[in-house]
């Protein structure tokens, strides 16, 4: 007893002795509340009637921290600098050592992967290690959007778990680098996002060959810390799936229905906790819970939609039941403006392009509806989703009128003004992010202003300066479908359509045909010519912009306030930087080469997107020189393959892309 009661004291001393780190207060409620996996036989193997298993991390060789990020380490207390100054930093941040109260496990879950249900996936390179208690003193903004009062920390790339499949469970330095920084520049663009604390390195070693080319080559290991509230996702819900009618896969918990209710329970009182108290009839609580699912998984893509961002793997194993940006693989921002962008090079159907993401995010949620049934009644669910579409195309208006500065009226032409502009930015290759923070400098006209056609031509002139030239609309047109293979598929269309319906769609055929027919133009056009036809499309819509500009001053007394809040709200709205692949390809170069300091600079300009920072317009580190080859095969983790066969000149952060990143392919 005496023992016992020494130990619990806790005495001053060994406090005192003990790193931020190791007094982290955890409280790991879910793995008291939520089912646990009775086996801890090593080795990958179905789990059946669970939501969890207990897992060792496998330890690095040498951890050390390529970067941190001071304000993510901010949510559970910690310094950043005490941080990189501990000497056990990179140990406990890696998982390389256990933080004292943590538990580490892995979650079971299951998916639908590019529309088809692919059984148990699980984390299989994922590490929960617990919930660290909300530090006192935190914003209250944070604490309304996380009001369970604890954060759950992982470390991805920790070593195999019972959910690896045919994979190691480990990451490698490119992979972690770009979850890091796009988990963080996806919070300073204010969108909703899962975060991350550090990334580590070390003398561990992987093979990875990117494309089964023969040339594999050996990675550093590396690790990500993750925090968010929960990383339960849509797929969580999918275990208890009946066998699927055409994959013939089962959720490994299937019949255990009982499990569905508790996870229900769980996840309703720590994160929505609102919803638990106003409706005490539980299949109106639940409604009201799958309600608040679907809605803020329509602002979120909105909010993506409006940055330019693609996700690349949006499966159901990759949606946040926050409603937070979840999972960064194959990711990539937008940089010429094209509907149809794919950012992952392996989605050869475009299922999760661009402009298909908001559909998929509705397909993802009627997924999720028949996964919570019958906890969820499926008319209720029905009617749920019946309010989709009008909830996502009103906060995309909403976001969009900001982005163009309309603050003061909602006219119903916005929605054309908005769909002309894109068309616009489409047709002159125009840079996205770019476009739209220029229009901040277009100005308003004045009440009887003469110079109507001076300004529509200066507002052009800076439009086109982000417009693409004629090589780079004729590679963006190039078909990306050999021309025999079209060939063989129209005459197919015709001669044998249920055939040609197993094995591709119009929609594609379309897409090809329509670049071919632009490709076909742009050989019959000079630069100069398109120069002209570009400066004419961009004269049209600022003259309509600008009209619409006007009506947002009729009847306001100070005309000069009302101008400068537009400018305000739009620079405040259009980033002027951006995650471009480039800049990632650009850190990931330098980290690989043993110089971390891109990566520290890269999240510096990151954390303040919507302004410039003295000093920091260009990367400070230049690659090229050495062709390198980078990949990993994983299920929806990124590969990444940049040809730098030549000497770069640096661009500043916030200009278009350089040349060479075109070559830059992700997968």
């Amino acid at each position: 007893i005496l023992l016992l009661g020494s130990v619990g004291m806790d005495d001053m001393g060994l406090s005192m002795s003990r790193s931020p780190l190791e007094r982290l207060d955890f409280d790991n409620v879910a793995l008291r509340k939520l089912p646990l996996d009775s086996s801890e036989e090593p080795g990958v193997r179905q789990v059946k009637g669970a939501c969890f298993s207990r897992v060792k991390p496998q330890p690095l060789t040498k951890p050390r921290f390529v970067a941190v990020s001071h304000e993510a380490l901010a949510l559970l207390g910690l310094s950043g600098e005490e941080v990189m100054n501990d000497p056990l930093g990179p140990e406990y941040l890696s998982g390389s050592k256990l933080l004292p109260g943590s538990e580490p496990a892995a979650h079971c879950y299951c998916g639908h992967q590019f529309g088809q249900f692919a059984g148990q996936l699980g984390d299989g390179a994922a590490c929960y290690l617990g919930e660290v208690k909300v530090p006192p003193g935190q914003d209250p903004e944070q604490l309304r959007e996380n009001p369970s009062g604890r954060w759950e920390i992982q470390v991805k790339g920790a070593g195999l778990t019972p959910y690896s499949r045919q994979a190691d469970g480990r990451k490698v330095l490119r992979s972690s680098i770009r979850e890091f920084l796009c988990s963080e520049v996806m919070y300073f663009l204010g969108v909703p996002t899962t975060r991350a604390g550090s990334v580590v390195t070390s003398d561990s070693r992987v093979i990875r060959d990117v494309y089964y080319s023969g040339h594999p080559r050996h990675e550093r290991c590396s690790v990500v810390l993750r925090i968010a509230p929960t990383f339960l996702r849509f797929g969580s819900f999918e275990i208890f799936k009946e066998t699927d009618e055409h994959t013939g896969r089962r959720g490994p918990s299937y019949g255990r229905d009982e499990i569905r209710g508790q996870m229900m329970d769980y996840v309703i009182e720590m994160f929505y906790p609102e919803i638990q108290q106003n409706y005490p009839d539980r299949v109106e609580r639940n409604v009201a819970f799958f309600r608040e699912v679907m809605l803020r998984t329509a602002r979120l893509v909105a909010q993506w939609q409006c940055v330019g961002f693609c996700h690349g793997v949006l499966n159901t194993d990759n949606m946040s039941i926050l409603g937070l940006t979840l999972d960064y693989g194959p990711y990539g921002f937008m940089d010429r403006f094209d509907p149809d962008f794919i950012c992952n090079a392996s989605d050869n159907s475009g299922r999760y392009s661009y402009q298909a993401q908001p559909a998929i995010c509705r397909w993802n949620l009627v997924k999720l509806a028949e996964a919570l049934a019958p906890e969820l009644p499926p008319d209720r669910a029905e009617a749920v989703m019946d309010e989709y579409l009008d909830l996502y195309n009103g906060f995309y208006l909403e976001n969009m009128r900001k982005k163009l500065g309309l603050l003061n009226q909602d006219e119903p032409e916005d929605e054309i003004l908005i769909t002309e502009l894109l068309q616009t930015m489409h047709n002159t290759g125009a840079d996205f992010t770019n476009t739209f923070r220029s229009l901040s400098q277009i100005s308003c006209p004045n009440a009887g202003e003469s110079e109507e056609e001076e300004d529509v031509r200066k507002a052009a002139d800076l439009l086109l300066e982000q417009c693409a030239n004629l090589e780079e609309l004729k590679a963006a047109n190039k078909p990306t479908m050999d021309p025999r293979e079209l060939a063989m598929l129209l005459s197919m269309a015709q001669s044998n359509p249920a055939l040609f319906q197993m094995i591709s769609d119009r929609t594609t055929i379309a897409r090809q045909l329509d670049r071919l027919s632009k490709l076909k133009d742009l050989m019959e056009t000079s630069q100069e010519e398109l120069k002209i036809k570009q400066a004419e499309e961009w004269s049209r819509w600022i003259t309509r912009y600008r009209k619409r500009l006007a009506r947002e001053l009729e009847g306001q007394c100070d005309v000069q306030a009302v101008q400068e809040e537009r400018v305000r709200v739009m620079d405040s709205t259009n980033p002027r930087v951006i995650l471009r692949n480039y800049i990632a390809q650009n850190a990931i170069e330098a980290a690989e080469n043993g110089d971390f300091s891109e990566v520290q600079r890269v999240l510096k300009v990151l954390e303040k997107p919507f302004s410039s920072q003295p000093g920091l317009e260009l990367p400070a580190w230049v690659g090229g020189g050495e062709a390198t080859e980078q990949g990993e095969r994983d299920e929806g983790e990124e590969q990444q393959q940049a040809s730098t066969s030549t000497a770069r000149t640096p661009v500043p952060y916030d200009s278009k892309p350089p040349a060479w990143a075109n070559e830059i392919c992700v997968t």
